[in-house]
């Protein structure tokens, strides 16, 4: 199954991720390397929030990532969330849906 993560950013985000952008990057590749990250990154314009995709069994995978993750320990992050996400088209799509032949 897939779970969306998102993290509302604080407004000076780009200022102050450097610190701690290494331990952030370390724990999503690591977590990429288990099979459980997908893809993450920060949207821009503004730049204000990042999503980041998983695929587990359950949430409990994704939250713990979010609790342990330097930008949330270190308060760049003010509030995060996860979401089922039922994919259906795409080669990644966890339930593949294609459409009736006739």
């Amino acid at each position: 199954m897939h779970f969306l993560l998102f993290y509302d950013l604080v407004p000076d985000y780009a200022e102050r991720r450097g610190a701690f952008r290494d331990a952030h990057l370390a724990k999503a590749w690591a977590a990429n390397e288990r099979g459980e990250l997908l893809v993450a990154g920060a949207l821009t314009d503004p730049l204000d929030r990042a999503v980041l995709m998983f695929s587990a069994d359950s949430p409990a995978v994704v939250e713990e990532f979010a609790r342990t993750d330097p930008y949330v320990t270190n308060g760049l992050v003010t509030s995060w969330s996860v979401r089922a996400w039922t994919t259906v088209a795409g080669t990644l799509a966890a339930t593949p849906v294609r459409p009736a032949r006739p």
